[in-house]
């Protein structure tokens, strides 16, 4: 019994972690190799037509479990999308000092820097990208040393990622002024993210402070900025708290539809409420590379504007937009029989919600409610 209790716990075991891997990647620009750690996330081949999001994560020998753990706790709520993590591995004999390397005059990557900046953008990167399904929005993270090193990405005029967190960064010459400069004149959306703390280190915080105030100093409506100066924390500390707002503020655009989004936005619409859900996965795919189908709640959330404000037209487009994102579920005809019914056309809602019994259930929508929806309708 225990000899079968140990098996099923390690077939457990393998069915969760299965998704993560450790490999050795050979590289001509480093002249060596280098240990890196993959994360797909859960659903990887299950939504085998879907792309997903890549973090590269600097340091992952220590960064990787606080950006995996945020993330998987994040998915579990759909908060946050799932991402394909890859973290370098940098401790051994002293590496990531040596990958960001940077001459002390020019300011810019030198040597092992060079060769490392060479190795993600123009062999790690476009590896991965054979071998996964990858969205076109690409993150970047580091912490001190290698925060300092990840900003050099943006110095490029059409720079390789989307989004920057860097964690109590250490700069190189000028560096403060030179990414806010290269911030103020980006003519694609990024986001970036950099914290501190009071507890962190007295030589970096100068610089951290006066990038902060150079960035606001230049705003760029195609830059989504944010800066956290954490209270009762370390340099090591703080890392805990940085990550998970760092990928709210990437994701904002992502997460469903919440309440106070609802009471704040949608409710208080004079109409438009099928073009704000239309519009709302729209900037999910274009500033996220990330498509996928309108979540099953977020349809509801417009249905109770709908009925909030009476407009009960709009049913019909929204009943469109749930055959393109569910064509065999009962949706779509649910919401054509909510619109005949509170327009009081009860003989087509009866046949709409008829319709509805013959697909597939979705959400809390089931066949017995539609043959009670049904019933309702020939006693009117």
């Amino acid at each position: 019994m225990k000899k079968l209790l140990l098996l099923t716990f390690s077939l457990f075991s393998l069915s969760l972690f299965a998704q993560k891997t450790t490999e050795i990647v050979k590289s001509e620009k480093l002249n060596g190799s280098r240990q890196i750690t993959i994360s797909l996330p859960p659903n990887y081949e299950k939504e085998s037509e879907r792309k997903f999001p890549l973090m590269i994560v600097l340091d992952g020998e220590y960064l990787f479990d606080a950006f995996a753990g945020a993330l998987s706790y994040a998915n579990y709520w759909d908060d946050l999308p799932p991402v394909i993590i890859v973290a370098i591995n940098q401790n051994a004999n002293g590496e990531r000092f040596a990958d960001s390397q940077f001459d002390k005059e020019s300011g810019l990557p030198e040597e092992g820097g060079s060769r490392f900046y060479e190795f993600i953008g123009s062999e790690l990167i476009p590896s991965l990208e054979k071998k996964y399904r990858i969205a076109p929005f690409r993150i970047i993270a580091g912490h001190d040393t290698t925060a300092g090193f990840l900003n050099f990405y943006l110095y490029k005029d059409q720079p390789i990622f989307n989004a920057y967190i860097s964690l109590s960064p250490e700069f190189a010459p000028e560096m403060e002024t030179r990414i806010a400069d290269r911030l103020a004149v980006a003519k694609q959306p990024l986001f970036y993210y950099q914290a501190t703390a009071d507890g962190d280190l007295k030589r970096m915080q100068k610089k951290i402070q006066e990038l902060d105030q150079n960035i606001k100093n230049k705003l760029n409506p195609n830059v989504n900025y944010r800066f956290d100066e954490f209270k009762n924390a370390t340099h090591y500390s703080l890392v805990l708290q940085a990550v998970p707002n760092a990928l709210y503020q990437i994701f904002t655009a992502y997460q469903p539809i919440s309440s106070s989004e609802f009471q704040d936005k949608i409710a208080k619409l004079p109409s438009g409420y099928v073009d704000y859900l239309a519009n709302k996965y729209t900037i999910i795919e274009k500033s996220l590379g990330i498509k996928m189908p309108i979540r099953v709640n977020d349809f509801k959330a417009i249905e109770a504007a709908i009925l909030k404000n009476k407009a009960y037209a709009e049913f019909e487009k929204l009943a469109d937009l749930a055959k393109k994102s569910y064509p065999k579920a009962m949706l779509a005809d649910y919401e054509l029989g909510m619109m005949y019914e509170h327009t009081g056309d009860f003989k087509k809602a009866f046949k709409s919600y008829q319709n509805a019994y013959t697909k597939n259930e979705i959400g809390d929508l089931t066949k017995d409610m539609m043959l009670e929806k049904a019933d309702e309708m020939k006693t009117k």
